[in-house]
């Protein structure tokens, strides 16, 4: 207990919801929610019944509305936890790698996340503004990401030093989003080749 008693004149300022500390139950249905809401989306679309994400997550329905209200509100949290989770990969990949390894592993860490945004484009283009924030929040962590990545290869002399990484994400995902569904190896093989591609005359530029 606080020694220290409020006086008649004092105001005690109600604390804000963001200033209050997540209860650990809360964190694992929203962690379970939004795992399998991933899921879903990959299997049936962003159209999928809430009961069937709720019903995976193993929570209720309740539970799914009081954490996201709108279904625009679950589809754009989907896309921020999968961009951090591509992005957190890159210190993670350099630690434990070589600096083109873990350039070649991070590209395809990405790959694979673009086929998950894939699944989330239709709604992600439907002009709901709950997703107006998005293309900003994905530049914002997934370039810093992979610059690392390339002036660490570059400095090493390992790649090439004249790629842009704004430029190589956009076109590892116009490699992604024209692949063929009937082939789930397609991207990855693309993706191995334009690494190859960074290597060739690297330490000359």
């Amino acid at each position: 207990m606080n020694d220290q008693s409020e006086g008649p004149g004092d105001v005690v300022e109600p604390r804000s919801r963001a200033d209050r500390p997540v209860r650990a139950d809360a964190q694992r249905n929203t962690d379970a929610l939004l795992a399998a809401a991933l899921a879903v989306f990959a299997t049936s679309g962003v159209d999928a019944p809430v009961r069937e994400i709720a019903a995976k997550a193993g929570v209720g329905v309740g539970t799914l509305y009081r954490h996201f209200p709108q279904r625009a509100d679950l589809v754009a949290a989907v896309f921020r936890r999968e961009v951090d989770a591509c992005a957190d990969t890159a210190p993670v990949l350099a630690a434990e790698h070589g600096p083109s390894e873990a350039l070649a592993r991070w590209m395809q860490r990405y790959a694979a996340f673009i086929a998950t945004k894939r699944g989330l484009a239709s709604a992600l283009h439907s002009g709901d503004p709950t997703f107006d924030t998005l293309p900003a929040y994905f530049e914002k962590r997934l370039v810093p990401a992979l610059r690392s990545l390339l002036t660490a290869a570059a400095a090493a002399g390992e790649v090439r030093n004249d790629i842009d990484a704004n430029e190589l994400l956009t076109a590892v995902a116009g490699l992604c989003m024209r692949g063929d569904d009937s082939n789930p190896t397609y991207a990855q093989r693309m993706v191995a080749l334009l690494v190859d591609g960074l290597r060739y005359g690297a330490g000359l530029i």
